[in-house]
């Protein structure tokens, strides 16, 4: 009894003297996210709105698309106009890229998807205008997450597998179907179906290197599917699925990517599939990621764009390119690197002579991005913007190509 008495004296002790040994510190509380009102809503969508009604909305450089306008002008014969747009989870999102797309078939005509990733390669992997899956058997590459070797293809992403039986599926409308695949050392078979009947088989096997295999289908939706038909290695790119006549605005964007991601891509086999699509126009969507990025150096990323520029020019000369910078980007603070990024792709474009247009100034500037989020137009990460924050995106970027053509052609009626 004496014992637990002198114990427990001594543990009083103990409390008086150092309370936070026996009383356990509580959390700070969380800060609550500050509520947005109706009021403020409204006040940001009609700043927003201001803004895209104005006559601020430019592509600069601008004279250097003519290449584009001289396909997409042609009357007899009717073109097929092809863009191709690489970019990082801007671009991945399909959102404004189908926007563009929407508003520029509606002038041009619907040309198909054009080019669709094999399969459903990455989750959340989309396109609007066509849908695709594919069996559990197969493994992709080339994600920022995955990593994988240079023999990607046009996107930069693949699936292979070495099964029999394993599928990949196309749902959209077109009439000229083509799968890009790798052509390799042993390569195995597949079968192609659309709609249920049999297309054809092709073997894939040959020296390393771009293969493709073309398949007529009548106008209109299809279902497609190929097989794997034997235990030997088979790698898709994808499928492209065409029109006649009308555009393509076609996605290839890489979650979390930088620019020289293309770089390291094996560039025959890259140029190849980029010099199959014929592209009049090559978009390049990147600064996200290396405005954020620790380790970004102004002169190797201008070193980085030229080679890539470089690239495009090599396998397709016919083409314009037209370089989209960063959103503006971050809540407390711009990212680390943006306004450098921004100004250094504006500089490189100018010495380049490729189109630039600067998405953060069409946005509003500096510290936009707090009225895009307040509008509801861009997500609570201060980075992305929501789906009607990227339809929005698209417009104004259409609105700059359509108008500067428009402009252009009533000049030279006057």
């Amino acid at each position: 009894m004496r014992l637990t008495r002198a114990v427990a004296a001594l543990l009083v002790l103990v409390a008086v003297a150092f309370p936070a040994a026996t009383k356990k510190k509580r959390a700070p509380a969380k800060k609550a996210a500050p509520r947005i009102t109706a009021a403020q809503r409204a006040a940001a969508r009609d700043e927003i709105a201001a803004r895209l009604r104005s006559d601020e909305l430019r592509i600069e450089n601008a004279e250097t698309l003519a290449p584009f306008y001289a396909v997409a002008d042609q009357v007899l014969p009717a073109p097929q106009i092809h863009i191709l747009q690489f970019g990082d989870s801007h671009t991945a999102s399909d959102d404004w890229v189908q926007s563009m797309r929407a508003l520029l078939q509606a002038k041009y005509g619907d040309g198909g998807p054009g080019f669709v990733q094999a399969g459903r390669p990455y989750r959340g992997y989309r396109r609007y205008d066509a849908r695709g899956q594919n069996s559990i058997g197969w493994k992709t590459q080339g994600t920022m997450a995955l990593g994988g070797d240079a023999w990607q293809g046009l996107s930069g992403i693949s699936i292979s597998t070495s099964l029999p039986g394993q599928s990949v599926t196309l749902s959209a409308a077109g009439e000229f179907l083509s799968v890009f695949y790798l052509r390799q050392p042993g390569g195995g078979s597949v079968e192609v179906e659309a709609d249920g009947r049999s297309l054809g088989r092709f073997s894939t096997e040959g020296e390393t290197g771009p293969g493709s295999a073309d398949f007529p289908v009548t106008g209109g939706p299809h279902d497609v599917v190929l097989r794997t038909l034997d235990r030997a290695p088979v790698r898709l790119y994808g499928w492209t699925l065409d029109n006649p006549q009308g555009l393509t605005w076609e996605t290839l964007g890489i979650n979390g990517a930088q620019a020289n991601v293309l770089l390291r891509w094996d560039e025959a086999l890259w140029s190849a599939e980029v010099a199959a699509r014929r592209p009049a126009l090559v978009v390049l969507a990147y600064g996200t990621n290396e405005a954020n990025s620790a380790r970004w150096d102004r002169e190797t990323f201008r070193a980085d764009l030229a080679a890539i520029v470089g690239r495009l020019r090599r396998a397709a000369p016919q083409a314009a390119i037209l370089l989209i910078g960063p959103p503006d980007c971050g809540r407390l603070k711009p990212l680390p690197h943006l306004a450098e990024v921004v100004e250094a792709e504006r500089e490189f474009a100018r010495e380049q002579k490729v189109a630039f247009w600067d998405w953060r100034q069409h946005m509003g500037g500096a510290g936009a991005m707090k009225t895009w989020v307040t509008a509801g137009y861009a997500q609570a990460d201060y980075i992305h913007m929501t789906g009607e924050g990227y339809r929005m995106v698209g417009e104004m970027i259409a609105t700059s190509l359509l108008e500067k053509r428009q402009n252009e052609q009533s000049g030279q009626n006057r």
